[in-house]
C-alpha cells in the first residue's frame, strides 16, 4: 500500500532553505512579486531560474542526489511539518511507502530533503502564498512507475484535482477520502471512501489517524 498525504502550512522552525548568491536564504512562494518586502530573504517560485542556467527545482533534485552531507540542513519531507501525522504513517507503514503531496513541488518521497516554502492551494491564504489551478509547475511525481499498489489519498479537495492528474497514469486502485455529504465527482478513476466527522479544517489528519489505527499491524 502506498500512503499519499497533502502538505501543511505550518513548517518546523529548524526547516533548512536553498541558499542564492550572495547567501540569501530562498524562500519559495507562488508569487514573489506579491511578497513582503524582507532583507532577509529573497522569494521565488521553484521553477524560476536560479541564476545560472537550472531551475531551482532542478537544484533541489540535483541537491537530494549529490549532497550526502546536507550542508544547508534540509529535512525529509516528512519532517518538515509541525503535525505529528506525518511521523506516525512513516512510522507505521514505512518512509518507503509514503508520499507528500505538496503544493510547492509535487508529489514527492517522505524522505526527499525539502526546503522551507510557503505555496498552498488554499483560498483563505495570502495571494502571494495561492497557487492557482492553472499556474504552470513542472511537479514531481515520484511514485513508482509500474505498481499495483493501491494508492490512499489523504487531503482536502483543494488538493485532489493535483493528485489525480500526478497519478492518472498508474493503473492501480487509487481510494481517496473525502468528508462532505456529496461524494466528488470530477476527478474519475477514483474510488471515494467517505470519511464521517464533524471536523472541517485539517479533518484528513483526524482520518490518516483513524486508518493508522485500523490498520493490521
Amino acid at each position: 500500500m502506498i500512503i499519499v498525504i497533502q502538505c501543511a502550512n505550518d513548517k518546523r522552525k529548524e526547516a533548512g532553505h536553498l541558499i542564492s548568491p550572495p547567501r540569501n536564504r530562498v524562500v519559495f512562494v507562488a508569487d514573489p512579486r506579491l511578497a513582503p518586502a524582507d532583507g532577509s530573504c529573497c522569494f521565488a517560485r521553484p521553477d524560476d531560474p536560479c541564476g545560472d542556467g537550472r531551475s531551482w527545482r532542478t537544484v533541489l533534485a540535483e541537491y537530494n542526489h549529490r549532497e550526502k552531507s546536507n550542508p544547508f540542513g534540509l529535512l525529509p519531507a516528512y519532517r518538515l511539518y509541525e503535525n505529528k501525522t506525518y511521523q506516525q504513517l512513516v512510522d507505521r507503514f514505512g518512509v518507503e511507502k509514503v508520499y507528500i503531496l505538496s503544493a510547492g513541488w509535487g508529489l514527492i518521497r517522505s524522505g526527499f530533503l525539502t526546503p522551507y516554502y510557503d505555496i498552498t492551494f488554499s483560498h483563505k491564504a495570502d495571494p502571494y502564498k495561492r497557487r492557482g489551478k492553472n499556474d504552470c509547475y513542472g511537479d514531481f511525481c515520484m511514485l513508482p512507475r509500474q505498481t499495483d499498489e493501491p494508492i490512499v489519498f489523504f487531503g482536502g479537495k483543494d488538493y485532489l484535482p493535483l493528485f489525480c492528474s500526478l497519478t492518472a497514469a498508474r493503473s492501480a486502485k487509487r481510494i481517496v477520502f473525502y468528508n462532505s455529504k456529496v461524494v466528488p465527482t470530477s476527478v474519475p478513476g477514483c474510488t471515494f471512501q467517505r470519511f464521517p466527522t464533524t471536523t472541517r479544517t485539517n479533518w484528513h489528519y483526524e482520518c490518516a489517524n483513524d486508518f493508522i489505527e485500523k490498520s493490521d499491524p
